[in-house]
């Protein structure tokens, strides 16, 4: 087999494949995974984040606008996985409930990451964020332009 030539086709094939991955491993859960991401955002920051920063997280993740950043954050608030800070006053915090969900699924990321890139030479791993990297900030100065 041929190597393809890297193209937006390749890297849509490999976002989608892992994507769809992804969303089977947080179904059961019944996680979606726009609100992954904000409780790994409210994680990254120990528990307790700044309301802004998580939706600014979220809106340039997922290109997407405030409003449906609120929405995901709405919910995981109906849902009991998050709450208002009660250190900040505009700030969100994982509850037990969301901190135990959170885990989970980083436990169960990381397992699929180990499966999915495990044995590839780690030069070649290193090419691939850089070249990724350098597309995504062109890619977001073309959005912002």
């Amino acid at each position: 087999m041929s190597v393809p030539t890297l193209n937006g086709q390749v890297i849509g094939r490999a976002h989608y494949a892992t994507r769809a991955l992804l969303e089977r491993l947080l179904a059961p859960s019944g996680t979606t995974f726009q609100q992954s991401l904000a409780l790994n955002a409210v994680a990254d920051e120990g528990g307790t984040a700044d309301r802004e920063q998580v939706l600014a997280r979220l809106t340039a993740g997922l290109k997407t606008d405030r409003a449906a950043a609120l929405s995901v954050l709405a919910e995981l608030t109906d849902a009991g996985l998050l709450a208002p800070s009660p250190d900040a006053a505009d700030g969100v915090a994982l509850t037990p409930a969301g901190r135990g969900r959170q885990a989970g699924i980083r436990a169960d990321v990381a397992d699929l990451t180990a499966r999915l890139y495990g044995g590839l030479p780690p030069e070649d791993l290193a090419a691939a964020a850089r070249v990724l990297t350098a597309l995504t900030a062109r890619a977001d100065a073309e959005l912002a332009g």
